[in-house]
């Protein structure tokens, strides 16, 4: 019997009925039984999903570069934080510490690098990744305690999809109750703020319809902005706008992975298998803007890798391979991070910044693909 199954069951016989997004919450982040709790095998070809970090390393170098960009858009301050949400096992951050110390002695002279990470599994992965960077005080795990002071740059690769949403249907607002050792579907009244959330940012379902309301993530979003003083959010995901909810696209997104294969069913493995929704970018866009950010037009990553490549020709990601077979591998990743037929249309990318002058954070090279 699943384990974590037999928690959601009792909790629902103590409580009654739980709202869709507590359901998710268990399944994904229960301490020791939840999705990104258990291990950190779920991660990359052999686990459910590979992220662009996992595809090449090139990903990485190419945001060090634009990492770098923005600490001389703030003024090269004495310090700079880059604060890493949800970070996986730590490739990423690998990847911009390496190539920022090869390339931007400066940028990285001043750089700290951040990761918001609970599950154990995780952390300790991402320590033996960066094993060296984490012993000269490079890298360090995020505390409450951090100077706000210091400028910031918070990046967040597919983390807001992951991150539990309430369903809204013509019938109200979704709960989950068990019978029979089945988790079965009830609805309940929706609250004013998934009703609002609905009014502002997104649609009201049609009959048979659901849609997602993603209110932690308006949190998450307030939360990150609140932290910054100085500085940018850059979120990559996939997503929408809420034109494209408005022409009938992107309704009733919510999909459970499961070793590379999707399924509708969020309910049969229950922390055994990946939950995600899409993205609504006018949301996260709209409250950047309400903590006093400045949010640029969304673009897709095609646009933002292209950009930040385009003045090198992307030599960061060839730099290291020497042989034509090396530099061909390399261009079959690269072109997976790119292009339309692998993430390059799929995923989005939403920079906001703070304090920083506008004109220089739309002149950054990631916004500025085909502009020059």
């Amino acid at each position: 019997m699943n384990k974590l199954r037999g928690i959601i069951e009792k909790e629902i016989r103590d409580r009654g009925p739980i709202p869709f997004s507590r359901y998710m919450e268990l399944c994904l982040y229960h301490p020791e039984l939840g999705y990104y709790s258990r291990n950190a095998s779920q991660f990359g070809k052999a686990g459910d999903f590979f992220t662009s970090s996992d595809v090449h390393a090139v990903f990485g170098r190419l945001l060090a570069r634009q990492f770098d960009e923005m600490w001389r858009a703030m003024g090269l301050p004495e310090r700079i934080a880059v604060k890493e949400l949800g970070p996986g096992r730590g490739l990423f951050a690998h990847d911009v510490l390496d190539w920022s110390e090869k390339k931007f002695p400066g940028f990285f002279q001043a750089l700290q690098f951040l990761l918001v990470e609970q599950s154990p599994a995780l952390r300790e992965k991402i320590s033996q990744t960066l094993d060296q960077h984490f012993v000269s005080g490079k890298a360090a795990f995020a505390t409450p305690e951090e100077d706000p002071e210091v400028p910031i740059v918070v990046f967040a690769n597919e983390f807001f999809d992951a991150l539990p949403v309430k369903i809204v249907s013509s019938r109200g607002s979704l709960r989950i109750t068990a019978q029979n050792g089945r988790f079965v579907e009830t609805w309940d009244k929706a609250s004013a703020d998934e009703l609002e959330f609905l009014d502002r940012y997104s649609v009201h379902p049609e009959a048979g319809e659901r849609i997602e309301v993603p209110l932690q993530s308006q949190a998450a979003m307030r939360s990150a902005a609140a932290a910054i003083d100085n500085g940018f959010v850059i979120i990559v995901d996939y997503g929408y706008m809420r034109e494209e909810q408005l022409a009938g696209r992107h309704r009733g997104t919510l999909k459970a992975i499961r070793q590379h294969s999707v399924s509708g069913n969020p309910y049969e493995a229950p922390g055994e298998q990946d939950i995600t929704a899409d993205v609504n970018f006018s949301a996260l866009a709209a409250t950047a803007e309400q903590c006093g950010m400045h949010a640029q037009k969304l673009i897709t990553q095609s646009q933002f890798l292209m950009g930040i490549g385009e003045a090198n020709q992307l030599a960061d990601a060839f730099e290291d391979a020497h042989l034509p077979q090396e530099r061909a591998k390399v261009a079959l990743q690269l072109k997976h991070l790119v292009t339309p037929a692998g993430m390059g249309e799929s995923f989005h990318v939403l920079v906001a910044s703070k304090g920083i002058d506008p004109q220089k954070a739309s002149a950054l090279s990631g916004l500025s693909f085909g502009r020059r």
